[in-house]
């Protein structure tokens, strides 16, 4: 089986989601316009995806959704395509809005980040070896998850390991990985553990900046 590897040409950033733990500071604003030093999560995405050369960025709405696709346009200042995939009226949880958007993903790997995470992961280096279904990556547990998610073994990503790391929200899939879902509200574990089961679902542990802005205390200290 071959094990070259292919680099996504287009990316889908998770912006639908209703930021509960953030309120009230998301019943006015989407999670991904809070302003993280001097501008907005989601905008910090947009341009260092655009240096890493993806040139098409999917973007799912649902909470204030509007919002975002005002502040972000088409895409033109920053280099790129925007295309918008709405999932009103509710958002369709993590899989579910990735399925729904696969017409403006495929064909090939694409690329898959959290709106509501802050990196300086290099998304020109992201990869899928022909062989797998999924890549992840893993960073080392935050204090407010210390018991990460999965393992990683031989660049495989697993569960139940003795060492777990914390999934990051950035990856990549292919189409493949959803085989078998229909529309609707559903959510990315289950497809990500049958992956590992089938061995395809390969991942990296990486240690540079990494921040879940999921609370209004996280997003000032990250600001401070």
């Amino acid at each position: 089986m071959s094990t070259a590897a292919e680099r996504p040409r287009v990316a889908m950033i998770l912006a639908a989601g209703r930021g509960e733990r953030m309120r009230p500071l998301t019943d006015r604003c989407p999670k991904p316009l809070l302003r993280v030093r001097g501008k907005p999560l989601i905008e910090h995405h947009v341009e260092r995806l655009a240096m890493a050369g993806i040139a098409r960025i999917v973007i799912n709405l649902a909470w204030l959704g509007s919002m975002i696709r005002d502040y972000l346009g088409d895409g033109s200042r920053y280099g790129v395509a925007l295309t918008y995939s709405d999932e009103v009226p509710r958002a369709l949880e993590t899989a579910g809005g990735i399925f729904r958007a696969l017409p403006y993903l495929t064909p090939g790997p694409f690329l898959v980040v959290n709106g509501d995470v802050f990196t300086d992961f290099p998304f020109a280096r992201a990869e899928l070896n022909t062989d797998r279904d999924a890549h992840l990556v893993l960073v080392p547990n935050p204090p407010q998850h210390p018991g990460g998610d999965f393992g990683l073994e031989h660049g495989l990503a697993v569960p139940g390991a003795a060492a777990q790391f914390t999934f990051s929200g950035i990856a990549v899939f292919r189409e493949r990985f959803f085989e078998n879902c229909v529309d609707g509200a559903f959510p990315l574990k289950p497809l990500l553990l049958r992956s590992m089961a089938a061995r395809r679902c390969s991942a990296e542990l990486y240690s540079g900046i990494w921040e879940d802005v999921g609370t209004a205390e996280r997003l000032q200290a990250l600001n401070a």
